[in-house]
């Protein structure tokens, strides 16, 4: 017989490990391939393989039946105990969020970031109180913002497209014209909207709306007089001015509170909002127990305030639009 040094013990397996734990309970080839439900040949083709492995027959006869070597009964504990770490390596951990101790980072502009993040945030003070949330802006989103890792979910109405990627459409929003009704009335239609003097959004390096750039490409054109990096720029620029700001409704809530608003004198695509995460996290449970906490929160957060009118915004699924119009 080969010497164990010489032999490869990396093809040592599961399988193995099951027929001589049942062969040295049962006593016999007969039953233990009864037991694991195999032919008598396999299971003897699998301890042939196994005694090549460890270099010692594992079984020898005695009168009538077989008999485990001193090899074998010095084996059996050990392998029952591989075994169960094996059974314990394939089960899936179970997760305990109020155990769960970690610093999270999750990436959106300053829409997404008030509406949700904040909700959330009470969500896991009360369920997960060990861990920490870290917010950083988006911006347009880039795949490398996921696969190197710096943060673990993107909110953001524009998706980075990779095959690693995984993208789920949270809700709709429309927009609608924002001013300050103590300077100005809404725009009664097209040519009101048009002579008007606008505020908007444009990204860094250089990046507009998806909206402007929407109506830009139907000849809608619009004289901007301020540009700002972030929604939260228009709350300082729009009070105490005839501006007109087109945005996402949901901003009411919060960014643009005490503004007017109306709907736009002009057809505009709604306005998706998806969750974003790299494929590595597809299946671990506490990042699964993430995305369904966030998902919960959308029908209080997307429901209208008490005495308020139509709800600007519909759960994915569940609201009619064409393309995607990503602020």
């Amino acid at each position: 017989m080969q010497p164990m040094n010489d032999l490869d013990w990396s093809a040592l397996d599961a399988r193995l490990l099951r027929v001589l734990v049942a062969v040295a309970q049962s006593g016999s080839v007969t039953a233990a391939a009864q037991r694991l439900g195999v032919t008598q040949s396999a299971v003897s083709h699998q301890l042939d393989r196994l005694r090549a492995i460890v270099g010692d027959p594992l079984f020898v006869k005695s009168g009538r039946g077989i008999v485990a070597t001193a090899r074998t009964e010095a084996l059996l504990a050990p392998a029952q105990a591989l075994l169960q770490e094996m059974e314990r390596f394939a089960q899936r951990e179970r997760f305990d969020p109020a155990q769960w101790e970690a610093r999270l980072t999750l990436a959106a502009n300053d829409l997404q970031r008030d509406l949700l993040l904040p909700p959330l945030l009470q969500r896991l003070q009360q369920l997960a109180p060990k861990v920490q949330l870290r917010v950083i802006p988006s911006g347009i989103p880039s795949l490398e913002l996921l696969r190197q890792q710096q943060c673990q979910l993107v909110l953001s109405p524009r998706p980075p497209d990779g095959t690693d990627i995984v993208q789920k459409r949270l809700f709709e929003d429309a927009y609608r014209v924002f001013y300050d009704p103590a300077q100005r009335a809404a725009p009664r239609d097209l040519d009101e909207y048009l002579a008007a003097e606008h505020a908007t959004v444009v990204y860094e390096p250089n990046r507009p709306l998806d909206l402007d750039q929407w109506l830009l490409g139907r000849g809608v054109q619009r004289r901007f007089r301020v540009l700002v990096s972030g929604f939260a720029g228009l709350a300082s620029f729009l009070p105490g001015s005839r501006l007109l700001a087109t945005a996402p409704g949901l901003l009411q809530r919060h960014l643009l509170r005490g503004l007017a608003s109306a709907t736009p004198p002009l057809p505009c695509p709604p306005l998706p909002m998806y969750l974003v995460w790299h494929l590595r996290h597809q299946h671990d449970p506490a990042q699964r127990w993430l995305r369904e906490q966030i998902e919960a929160l959308l029908p209080a957060v997307l429901s209208p305030p008490l005495g308020a009118g139509p709800p600007a915004a519909a759960p994915a699924g569940t609201a009619a639009g064409s393309g995607r119009c990503g602020a």
